[in-house]
């Protein structure tokens, strides 16, 4: 998973959101292995952003309810947890 992770973000930090999605939701759609992949819930969060890329904002909101949901437990003041609902309140 992880030359899968990395790829995906090659492909974001070069602007390229299709294909950085796609590669993120190659993880997401292996749920038995996002449980147990330490990136597998960032997956979640990279994929928001490369739909952000695609400026499909609808499936954007989607992507970090998602990422909200799993780290709804989360220490609030988590600098990424604290980031994405920054780059989310942008969305609204």
């Amino acid at each position: 998973m992880y030359p899968i992770y990395l790829r995906g973000l090659a492909y974001l930090k070069t602007g390229q959101g299709q294909e950085a999605a796609s590669q993120f939701r190659k993880i997401l759609d292996r749920p038995s292995v996002v449980v147990n992949f330490p990136l597998g819930s960032l997956a979640y969060l990279k994929e928001t952003q490369a739909k952000v890329l695609m400026h499909d904002h609808e499936g954007a909101r989607r992507a970090y309810q998602d990422f909200f949901s799993l780290w709804k437990d989360a220490d609030p003041e988590i600098p990424l947890l604290e980031e994405a609902k920054a780059e989310y309140a942008k969305l609204e």
